[in-house]
């Protein structure tokens, strides 16, 4: 297939990239949700910051609800990728805090037991933002928002 895809698919490559990465991010929420419900509580405390209004466990499987639902999301509802992809961007970046809560509070979990490593997962985060809004098209669809105005 060509940079330009194949003639008469509608599909470029950039396409199927981006198809091929939404749907791997809709995975990857759907078990990270499913494991804040299922298996995983105790390791997900570690994230909620303790300045937060709210009871640990109800935020751990709220978010896990969240994600299950934007992971479904992700995977079903192409037609809305656009808008679902700025939904996953602002949840990436409202569940910021509770990375550099861990980073700051020094808490060891998933492995991430140095002040190295939870800064390596502080700087993931952005990707995650990039991605959702990259594999949606929500960044182009806003680009070219942008051009018309």
């Amino acid at each position: 297939m060509t940079a330009g895809g194949a003639p008469g698919t509608g599909r470029t490559v950039t396409s199927i990239a981006r198809l091929i990465a939404r749907l791997a991010l809709g995975a990857f929420l759907l078990f990270a949700g499913i494991s804040h419900l299922a298996w995983n509580r105790q390791a997900f405390l570690a994230q909620v910051p303790t300045w937060l209004p709210l009871e640990g466990d109800f935020v751990v499987l709220a978010s896990g609800v969240v994600e299950i639902t934007l992971g479904l999301a992700l995977l079903l509802l192409a037609r809305r990728q656009v808008q679902v992809g700025w939904v996953v961007a602002v949840f990436f970046l409202a569940i910021f805090p509770g990375n550099i809560s861990q980073f700051v509070t020094q808490t060891d979990s998933f492995g991430l037991d140095t002040d190295v490593a939870r800064g390596i997962r502080l700087l993931f985060q952005p990707v995650l933002v990039l991605w959702a809004l990259w594999s949606t098209g929500a960044w182009r669809a806003w680009r070219a928002s942008r051009k018309d105005s």
